[in-house]
């Protein structure tokens, strides 16, 4: 199992600039010839590669770092500077709690399942996923649907946008008449006017860089549309404004809020929650009179009961990935025994196929039901004679032995080595 392996940047480990640049890990691990399998889950806040590697595993594990850091012209110690590793059965086990909710930044969300099955889908859409990942992903969606059906780790949907919607109401009260701004036009500004449509907020715009896509996206959602030249005039409007963009540099300082500001009634506050990663919105706004600015920390340290439910939960969740990991363990090992199997009877196959050749042209002339009967007996010895090997091999295939028996079975009817890699 230690060909296994799992290769991710996160926003607890990297910069958004840095996870942009990468993107995907797959082309590198496509251009690698050390990689059997591959398959990518990418979100907005997290890119990772799991990958079955050949026998070699540390030479395979090393050339695979230096094909992603080739295939995007990244400096090798860079990107192993940012980069976490999982391997063996600890990428099951991440991999688990990923689809479950529990390595998410809202803990129990419920749209990374999804994206989970989507990578697994996409994979085998392009034919990088084989027997491995496809028993490894199986396992974790396993784990998710679980985790959500047994436990009430997903109850009371909180995604980041309703909790930053909650953190306005706290201050604002009622937001169905307020004017609601969402900067950016990715996963969460879509998740956001999702969010403001469900609590029937009728005043909405959206600004985004990319003037295409904030045209598209405002169709959508019957809102107003803003350049990121306008935010001042923005701000101005909205009460309440939402920014999750993947910028590189800070859209909203403090110069640009203050003059905002000054274009409001004395009496009107601005509620800005930033969820970007790293920050839109320069840190000294909130010290403004009359804005009160929210972070991703506050979304952290904001977790309401329904939170604390979640947190009840996690070592149930755990349990149950921890017995999906298990169950991935078992049904690995026996992918070892599956081959001997099947190369077994294709080996018994052969030689009943050549056998019977032989009776007939040494009988001569057969007619048609004795002929049928003969082919009948000489299946049927070779089913019952390998019905017992086959079994007592499946049996043990789950135990730690599992690769001695296959070797053993291998010397014992002659068959093929596995392909070496």
């Amino acid at each position: 199992m230690e060909r296994l392996v799992c290769l991710g940047l996160s926003h607890r480990t990297a910069p958004v600039e840095l996870r942009e640049r990468v993107g995907s890990l797959g082309p590198g691990a496509a251009r690698c010839p050390a990689v059997e399998e591959h398959a990518v889950l990418s979100t907005c806040y997290r890119v990772e590669l799991y990958a079955c590697l050949t026998e070699h595993v540390d030479d395979a594990r090393d050339e695979l770092i230096r094909a992603l850091a080739g295939a995007h012209d990244i400096d090798r110690d860079l990107l192993v500077d940012h980069l976490y590793v999982h391997s063996g059965d600890d990428v099951a086990r991440h991999l688990g709690r990923v689809a479950s909710g529990l390595d998410s930044l809202v803990l129990g969300e419920t749209e990374i399942l999804g994206q989970v099955r989507d990578a697994f889908d996409a994979g085998r859409a392009t034919g990088t996923v084989g027997p491995v990942l496809t028993l490894l992903f199986r396992s974790a969606i396993a784990a998710g649907r679980r985790a959500r059906v047994e436990t009430a780790i997903g109850a009371n949907p909180a995604t980041a946008s309703s909790m930053a919607l909650a953190l306005a109401s706290g201050t604002l009260g009622d937001l169905r008449e307020r004017n609601a701004l969402v900067v950016g036009a990715g996963r969460i500004g879509l998740q956001t006017l999702k969010a403001f449509a469900s609590k029937e907020m009728t005043h909405v715009a959206v600004a985004n860089r990319t003037p295409a896509r904030a045209e598209d996206v405002a169709r959508r959602f019957d809102a107003a549309l803003y350049t990121l030249e306008e935010l001042e005039e923005a701000l101005a409007w909205a009460d309440v404004a939402v920014t999750a963009t993947s910028a590189q540099e800070q859209l909203i300082d403090v110069d640009l809020v203050r003059r905002a500001m000054a274009r409001r009634g004395p009496t009107r506050p601005l509620v800005i929650v930033d969820l970007a990663v790293p920050a839109d919105v320069e840190r000294e706004v909130g010290a403004l009179d009359g804005v009160r600015l929210f972070d991703v920390d506050d979304l952290r340290a904001g977790l309401d009961e329904t939170m604390a439910s979640r947190l009840r939960e996690v070592p149930r969740v755990e349990s149950i990935v921890e017995e999906e990991v298990q169950a991935f363990a078992r049904k690995y090992r026996q992918l070892e025994i599956e081959p001997v199997v099947a190369e077994l009877r294709r080996q018994a196959e052969e030689i009943r196929a050549r056998e019977l050749a032989r009776a007939f042209r040494d009988l001569g002339e057969v007619d048609a039901e004795t002929a049928e009967r003969i082919e009948h007996l000489s299946r049927a010895l070779v089913k019952k004679l390998l019905h017992e090997p086959t079994v007592r091999l499946r049996e043990h295939a789950g135990s730690e032995a599992a690769d001695d028996l296959a070797a053993l079975a291998r010397a014992l009817f002659g068959l093929a080595a596995p392909r070496e890699p």
